[in-house]
């Protein structure tokens, strides 16, 4: 064997090999590596994992032959119903919000439900806790519709449950406040571990600014909130409600895009890029100055690449306070200093000012300019923005540079509604100084202004091993580049995230890589670093963005991984950037722990415990883990199991503010 490590095929000493070449020669395919004992040992539970839930629900009194349960997992997705177009009847010959139809309507679509599936799956006993069973629908499967297209559109191959949480009453968006805005981010944090993704339907009046709103109020978010809604009623014969509904849901199961969305006409936006361009058109949106996230078309492309990430390791949290002393101030010709002093009157805090083409005002307009200054000196924030549809704010003329002379912060390339919401969300803060506002607004906080792309050191034209790959196979086109890229570059990834080398995952990344792309069984860099215990890795990744929220698939998240492999500090670190267990991965939890407590095994409930896992769950038999260990006794597990529910009113973090401890337990005898 040492020989072998010593064939000429590779350089002799260490520090000629690169990071690159490291990953590249430890291929996964050739490696007697831990990946092999993790599938030897996982072996039995992955052959009932394609959804023991579901399984566990198959009515005995039906066949389930003719369905469809083959390597099918289930996403569940929570739908805010806040009221919109998509939801309206016509009263006295005009539109207004329709309570308790919507859901009615969406069972008898045969494209939005599958009845057959809830019906023999028992799917609304299973998911009655999440509220009336008859709010809770089941997306079919590619399999079941007649159309290619609907089957290419679903190549994740999940089963897409969402739960339909109404409000009382439903708004037209035009009667849309900040308190709104602030119930709709409490209850996708209420809900946050619950379901995989969030759609929102809203109507498309306001849906901008409720879509900027809520990217700068979610906090280090890690799952997709997609709002959506119809410029026809849902109800009507030809509408786009149905398109659109479906689009959303399908992403926001089936991909962890970790940002506000707004879908619309097959087009997934980034919400606080958005505006709405026509009130007459199935298109009615439009993002100026960037390009879709993903064009659902034949097949559903993600533009990964564009994709903003918190690049954090902070649990996720809704900010609801938002300033709402803020306006719009759009400049015109001949406008006048009065008007300008006025708007600007207390109590105003900050101001969105529109000006002309690259962030002009006149410069000769010295009463102008003079009220501008006055605002800015007296603590009044104000955002230059352009009134043009695309472009960005620059100093390139004298009439910009004279705005910027008196004080405002330039918006660069933020729509007003953007910006609006950001100045709300900067001017809430109350810890920091009007100085600090002015450069947190002038920092690009959730892609909704145009990036910094200095530091770039390497493209993909500029990989020498890419350009080796694309001459072999005669590649010479951008597109078919890429492809090869996001081939290659996963699998790399993960074996250079298995061998714990960290400069390897950063030259990968600087070729343009993505880090939270799976391999070709889904599985994540950092499910591969979880399971190998490589703490730094896993710091890494969740410093470039990776999200704990991927799935492989097994339906094992990164936490599940580092828990099965009793890694604890990467436990400890994936908890506190928000990581938490599946419903999924709940389904055979108390089987599991019982088992822990029969062969006193504290580690592995340690494990659990520090996951966020409830120890009280039971297994199959109704039996909890502490009522096993009386049975067999196990004093020490016993021991253990109370010190746990002394503290289980305490959550297992503390806030920010203290530093995000754990409470740690020590329930193991002391050698003599």
């Amino acid at each position: 064997m040492a020989e072998c490590k010593k064939s000429t095929s590779c350089p002799s000493p260490a520090s000629e090999m690169t990071s690159l070449a490291r990953a590249l020669s430890h291929s996964r395919l050739s490696q007697p590596d831990q990946s092999d004992v993790f599938k030897s040992q996982t072996s039995v539970y992955r052959s009932n994992v394609a959804q023991p839930g579901r399984r566990s629900r198959l009515s005995s009194s039906n066949s389930v032959e003719s369905l469809d349960v083959s390597l099918c997992a289930e996403a569940r997705v929570l739908v805010i119903n806040t009221g919109g177009t998509i939801g309206m009847m016509y009263h006295n010959n005009v539109l207004s919000p329709e309570p308790n139809a919507l859901v009615k309507a969406l069972r008898k679509l045969p494209i939005l439900h599958d009845e057959q599936y809830a019906l023999q799956t028992r799917m609304y006993d299973y998911y009655s806790t999440s509220g009336p069973p008859e709010n809770t629908l089941v997306l079919p499967m590619p399999t079941h519709l007649a159309d290619e297209l609907s089957k290419r559109l679903c190549k994740q191959n999940k089963r897409i449950v969402y739960t339909v949480l109404e409000y009382s009453p439903l708004l037209d968006s035009c009667n849309m406040t900040t308190d709104d805005w602030a119930t709709i981010g409490k209850d996708i944090e209420k809900h946050y571990e619950k379901y995989d993704g969030f759609v929102i339907l809203h109507g498309t009046d306001t849906m901008a600014y409720t879509a900027s709103a809520l990217s700068f109020m979610c906090e280090h978010l890690g799952k997709p909130v997609i709002l959506t809604g119809s410029q026809v009623p849902i109800y009507e014969m030809r509408n786009d409600g149905r398109d659109n509904l479906l689009g959303a849901l399908l992403i926001a199961g089936q991909f962890v895009i970790p940002e506000v969305c707004l879908y619309f006409h097959n087009k997934l936006y980034r919400g606080n890029r958005v505006t709405k361009v026509d009130s007459g058109s199935f298109n009615a949106f439009n993002s100026p100055n960037l390009a879709p996230l993903a064009n659902a078309e034949v097949d559903i492309k993600i533009n990964w690449d564009t994709v903003w990430r918190a690049n954090t390791t902070s649990r996720f949290r809704v900010s609801t306070q938002m300033n709402r002393n803020v306006g719009l101030l759009r400049l015109f010709p001949g406008i006048t200093a009065v008007t300008v002093k006025s708007f600007l009157q207390v109590p105003m805090e900050g101001i969105v000012l529109e000006t002309y083409g690259s962030g002009n005002a006149p410069d000769n307009r010295a009463d102008l300019l003079e009220e501008f200054r006055n605002a800015t000196e007296r603590g009044v924030i104000m955002v230059n923005c352009t009134q043009c549809l695309r472009g960005s704010v620059t100093t390139s003329y004298a009439t910009g540079k004279a705005l910027s002379d008196a004080g405002l912060v330039a918006g660069c390339d933020m729509t007003p509604e953007a910006a609006l919401c950001k100045l709300s969300y900067v001017l809430a803060r109350t810890d920091l100084s009007i100085e600090a506002k002015k450069k947190m607004l002038s920092q690009n906080l959730r892609g909704e202004m145009i990036a910094d792309l200095q530091g770039a050191k390497l493209t993909l034209s500029d990989s020498r091993f890419i350009q080796v790959i694309a001459k072999s196979l005669s590649i010479s086109c951008k597109e078919e580049l890429e492809a090869v890229r996001d081939a290659l570059t996963p699998t790399l990834a993960c074996a250079a995230s298995m061998l714990g080398d960290v400069e390897a995952l950063d030259a990968i990344k600087e070729m343009g890589s993505n880090l939270s792309l799976g391999d070709y069984d889904g599985r994540t860099p950092l499910h591969i670093a979880s399971c190998e215990g490589h703490l730094k890795v896993v710091q890494y990744l969740l410093s470039q963005g990776a999200t704990v929220y991927a799935k492989d698939r097994y339906g094992d998240t990164p936490l599940r991984n580092a828990v099965r492999f009793r890694h604890k500090e990467v436990v400890k670190l994936l908890r506190k950037t928000g990581a938490h267990f599946s419903r999924d991965e709940l389904e055979d939890a108390g089987s599991e722990l019982c088992s822990l407590a029969a062969s006193a095994d504290i580690e592995g409930l340690e494990m659990w415990h520090l996951a966020g896992g409830d120890l009280d769950t039971p297994g199959y038999d109704g039996q909890t883990p502490m009522e096993v260990a009386k049975a067999v006794g196990n004093e020490v597990v016993i021991d253990f199991l109370h010190q746990v529910s002394q503290y289980h009113a305490q959550p297992l973090f503390k806030d920010d503010a203290e530093n995000g401890e754990y409470i740690e337990f020590s329930a193991c005898p002391k050698e003599s």
